[in-house]
């Protein structure tokens, strides 16, 4: 079931990208369910994908549609989410994190690496939903060992603006990533790797820069990304 709703996501997320649909449309269950020939439940489960990625809401009655964005609301959210996200990763080293946060975030690295080592080995193409998994927990991690809510809920509705939140880190449209994606997506693992390690170490003011520069290259690298498919889809439209 779990491929099955990676796979409808992936061609969901491939659709709303390409500008398959446009944005404000409603999509239908039964008729997605037909076109894609599975049942349902795994529509429904990948329209829940979806939403937190941003690229979907439900509708005040019932259903789904496609999210309404641009690049400015992309580039001004994830910019309140570098400095959220900054100020998390200070608040979690100065707290003083937990055995348990280490041992998830360094977890975390270690399932990076093994899929960057993968990835090499088959064409430089990572796999998508199990990197957006771990990406997604890295930082859900870092946000919970922070110990405030408040900002946990404001970086929780930021996140709902489509493709902002670190569940949705490059936008590879299949089940594995473009390998024009690598490069990026190696340097934002040795993020990782070097935030942990100021974390470890109590730098607090090093974590909060490392994290900032972090999510601030996510912007750049998506924003060029969907500016540059959008354009495409400009050109084969003519």
């Amino acid at each position: 079931m779990a491929t099955q709703i990676n796979t409808v996501a992936a061609e969901l997320r491939r659709r709303i990208m390409s500008g398959a649909y446009s944005q404000g449309e409603r999509l239908v269950e039964l008729q997605l369910a037909a076109e894609l020939g599975v049942s349902r439940t795994p529509i429904r489960l990948a329209f829940e994908e979806l939403v937190k990625e941003g690229l979907l809401e439900r509708l005040p009655t019932r259903g789904f549609r496609v999210k309404a964005f641009n690049l400015d609301d992309l580039s001004q959210a994830l910019d309140v989410r570098s400095t959220l996200e900054g100020m998390a990763a200070r608040l979690a080293t100065e707290r003083g994190p937990s055995p348990d946060v280490i041992e998830t975030l360094r977890d975390c690295i270690e399932e990076g690496w093994r899929l960057l080592e993968d990835a090499a080995e088959n064409g430089y193409r990572v796999e998508t939903p199990r990197w957006s998994a771990m990406n997604a927990r890295f930082h859900a991690t870092l946000i919970r060992a922070a110990g405030n809510p408040l900002l946990a809920g404001i970086l929780e509705q930021v996140s709902q603006i489509p493709l902002v939140g670190a569940v949705v880190l490059g936008l590879g449209l299949d089940e594995t990533m473009p390998s024009s994606e690598y490069t990026f997506i190696h340097r934002a693992h040795q993020d990782h790797e070097d935030l942990v390690g100021a974390i470890e170490r109590g730098e607090g003011a090093r974590a909060e820069s490392l994290m900032r520069e972090h999510v601030r290259r996510s912007r750049d690298n998506k924003r060029r990304i969907y500016q540059a498919r959008m354009e495409a889809r400009g050109k084969g439209g003519k």
